[in-house]
C-alpha cells in the first residue's frame, strides 16, 4: 500500500480534491481559509494568559505566541501574583541567612530536585540551599566567609548549582546589593567606632580602675547575614559620599518599580517567561490595547487570586463522568446512523468521506475565527479550553474543535484531510464520527489527569490533535501488517514498513519526549490519550463490522434466488450513496 497512491484507482481523497478545487469559488470554508492565510490579523497570535484580575471566571489577557507543534500546547499561566525579593532595600525585617528567601511560589519537587542536583539530595534539603543562596544575592552575603555555617553540609558543587540555576531563573543585581551592603557596613562600622569611643570614655568616669571584670556571656550567636538598620545617617561627619550613592540607587530603583508596577495595572497582566511555577521579576512591555479589546479583556479574565480548594478527584470525578457519557453517546450514534440518501445531501458531487472531514475543517476554522472577536473570549474560555485549574466537564468537548493559532489548525486539518478520508472510506460516516469525537475527548481526560496529577495547575491546553492522532493511528491500525510505500520507496523487491512500525515511531516519539528531562510546552498526554482510543474504538468498529458480515452471509445461504437479486439491488444503492464520484 502507498500512502500517496498515484496509479491506484481514485479514492474520496482524490475525488474529494478534484471536487473542491473544482468549487472553491463557491465553498465558505475555502475563501474563509485563504482570508485569514493571506491577511494579517493584529490579533491573531494572541494566546490567552491566566491572570488574577477581571471577573470571576477563569479566563484570559492575551500576550504574544506562536504554536509551532502540530498538536495542542499547554501554555503556562501565572495564577496569582507573587514577586520574588531581589533588591536589598527590599530585604524583610524577619531575614535571616539561615532561613533565606523565598526564591518562587512552590517548592522544587522532588522530580526537579533530581534533574538538577541529582538524587543524593532531598526535596527539602535541595529547596533550603536554594532559599539561603537566594538570600543571600540580595543581601550582597554571597562572599561573606562567616556564614559559610550555614551551608557547610552541601558540596560546593551542589552551591553552584545551586546559583547557576538562580542566576538563570531569578535576575538579581548581585554587584550593587553587595555594594548597599558594602555602605551598610561602612556606616555600621563608623557608629560602632564612635558609640565605643563614648563607651570607654563614660567607663573611664564612671568605673573605678580596682573594679573586676564584668563576667561576658560565652553563647556564640549563629550569624544572621543582615545588619542593623539605622535609621538614618548619623555620622558626626554629615551627609557622605557614600550616602549619596545610595540614594541615587535606591531612587533610581524605586523608579523602576513604579515604572513596572504602573504598567501591571494600566494592563493588569504580569508576564510569564516559560519559568514554570517561579515568581517572575521581570515584565514585557504590554501591547496597546482598544477601549473595545480592553473592556472585553477584562470581562474575560479570572479575579481568582489562585486555584480553588478542591481534592484532586474533586477536579477529575466530573471530566471523568462527562467523558463516559460522550463515549456512551458515540457508540449510540455509531450503532443508530443512517446515511442520508444522495438527493438529501448538501454537496452530493462530492464523496461521503471528503464532505465529512471538510465539516469538520470548516467547524475547526470557525472556531479559531471566534477567538478573533473580543466579545467572545468570556464564552470561548469557559467551554472551548481545558483548564486544570478550574475543569469544566464541556471543555474537553468544546477544546477538541479550539485552536488559537493558524499554524496550529492548519497542520491538523491537513493530517485529518489526509487520513480522515481513508478511514472514513473504510469504515463509514457514523463509525468515522465516532471515533473522532471519542479520541478528542479521552484524549483531553487523559491531559487534564496529567495536570492535575503531575505536572501543576497553572496549565491549559486545546487542540484538534488527540483526535487527530485518534484518526491515524487507528488507520495504522487497520491495516498494522500492511506494507507502506512512500512515494514509491524503499523501491521493489525490499519490502516497506508496516502500520505497526508507523505506530511504534509516532508512540516512541511520544515516549522520549515524556520522559525527556527537557522541559516541552506540547501535550504529549493529551496525543497518548488520542491514540488509546483510537486503537479501543478502531478494533470494536471492525468487529462490529466483522459481525455485520458474518450475520450477513449466514442471511444470504437461507435467501432465495429473488431475494439475492433483491438484496444486491439495496447493497449496491447504498454503496452509491457512501461513495459516488464527482460527475
Amino acid at each position: 500500500m502507498s500512502l500517496l497512491p498515484v496509479l491506484a484507482p481514485p479514492s474520496s481523497f482524490q475525488i474529494g480534491l478534484r471536487a473542491i478545487f473544482r468549487r472553491s469559488e463557491k465553498l465558505l470554508v475555502t475563501s474563509t481559509a485563504r482570508q485569514f492565510s493571506t491577511k494579517r490579523n493584529p490579533i491573531s497570535e494572541l494566546c490567552l494568559h491566566y491572570s488574577n484580575h477581571g471577573s470571576p471566571r477563569p479566563s484570559s489577557t492575551l500576550r504574544n505566541c506562536r504554536s509551532r507543534n502540530l498538536l495542542p500546547q499547554l501554555q503556562a499561566r501565572t495564577v496569582f501574583s507573587f514577586r520574588a525579593t531581589t533588591h536589598y532595600t527590599k530585604l524583610p525585617e524577619s531575614y535571616e541567612d539561615a532561613l533565606g528567601l523565598l526564591f518562587r511560589r512552590e517548592d522544587l519537587n522532588q522530580r526537579e530536585v533530581n534533574e538538577l542536583f541529582g538524587a543524593h539530595l532531598s526535596a527539602r534539603q535541595a529547596n533550603e540551599l536554594l532559599k539561603i543562596i537566594h538570600g543571600r544575592r540580595v543581601a550582597g552575603t554571597l562572599e561573606d566567609p562567616n556564614l559559610q555555617q550555614n551551608t557547610a553540609q552541601f558540596s560546593n558543587e551542589d552551591k553552584i548549582t545551586a546559583l547557576n540555576y538562580l542566576r538563570k531563573h531569578i535576575p538579581v543585581d548581585e554587584v550593587i546589593n553587595a555594594g548597599l551592603r558594602a555602605e551598610d557596613e561602612l556606616r555600621d562600622l563608623e557608629a560602632q567606632t564612635q558609640d565605643g569611643k563614648e563607651a570607654e570614655e563614660r567607663t573611664e568616669e564612671t568605673v573605678p580602675q580596682d573594679a573586676p571584670p564584668e563576667p561576658q556571656d560565652d553563647a556564640v550567636e549563629a550569624p544572621t547575614g543582615k545588619l542593623k538598620k539605622q535609621p538614618g545617617t548619623d555620622s558626626p561627619y554629615g551627609v557622605s559620599n557614600f550616602d549619596m550613592i545610595r540614594a541615587e540607587n535606591i531612587a533610581r530603583q524605586e523608579a523602576y518599580e513604579k515604572r513596572l508596577e504602573e504598567e501591571r495595572l494600566a494592563y493588569e497582566e504580569e508576564v510569564a517567561k516559560g519559568n514554570i511555577g517561579t515568581l517572575q521579576t521581570h515584565e514585557q512591555g504590554p501591547r496597546e490595547l482598544s477601549p473595545f479589546v480592553q473592556r472585553h479583556m477584562e470581562r474575560a479574565t479570572s479575579k481568582l487570586e489562585a486555584p480553588p480548594e478542591m481534592k484532586a478527584w474533586e477536579r477529575l470525578l466530573p471530566t471523568f463522568a462527562m467523558t463516559v457519557l460522550i463515549c456512551g453517546a458515540c457508540a449510540v450514534f455509531a450503532y443508530t446512523y443512517k446515511p442520508p440518501r444522495r438527493s438529501d445531501r448538501i454537496w452530493p458531487d462530492i464523496p461521503p468521506a471528503a464532505a465529512t472531514c471538510l465539516a469538520l475543517v470548516g467547524l475547526n476554522l470557525s472556531v479559531w475565527t471566534l477567538w478573533k472577536f473580543p466579545p467572545l473570549w468570556a464564552a470561548l474560555n469557559r467551554y472551548f479550553i481545558v483548564i486544570a485549574a478550574t475543569p469544566r466537564p464541556l471543555q474537553v468537548l468544546g477544546a477538541v474543535f479550539s485552536h488559537q493559532s493558524f499554524s496550529h489548525v492548519a497542520v491538523n486539518m491537513v493530517a485529518l484531510w489526509f487520513f480522515g478520508t481513508r478511514v472514513h472510506d473504510e469504515i463509514g460516516r457514523g463509525n468515522f464520527l465516532a471515533l473522532y469525537i471519542a479520541s478528542g475527548v479521552l484524549g483531553f481526560t487523559a491531559s487534564l489527569a496529567n495536570l492535575v496529577l503531575r505536572r501543576g495547575l497553572q496549565y491549559t491546553t486545546l487542540g484538534a490533535s488527540g483526535a487527530v492522532y485518534g484518526i491515524i493511528v487507528a488507520f495504522f491500525w487497520s491495516h498494522k501488517f500492511d506494507e507502506f510505500k512512500i512515494l514509491g520507496y524503499p523501491p521493489d523487491p525490499i519490502s516497506a514498513p508496516q502500520g505497526l512500525a508507523f505506530i511504534g515511531l509516532i508512540l516512541g516519539a511520544h515516549l522520549v519526549g515524556l520522559f525527556s528531562k527537557r522541559a516541552t510546552m506540547v501535550d504529549i498526554a493529551s496525543h497518548i490519550g488520542g491514540m488509546l482510543g483510537g486503537v479501543a474504538g478502531i478494533e470494536l468498529i471492525r468487529r462490529r463490522m466483522d459481525d455485520k458480515a458474518r450475520l450477513r452471509a449466514e442471511k444470504m445461504k437461507t435467501m432465495g434466488v429473488l431475494d439475492k437479486i433483491v438484496d444486491k439491488e439495496k447493497t449496491a444503492t447504498a454503496t452509491a450513496t457512501q461513495i459516488s464520484p464527482a460527475a
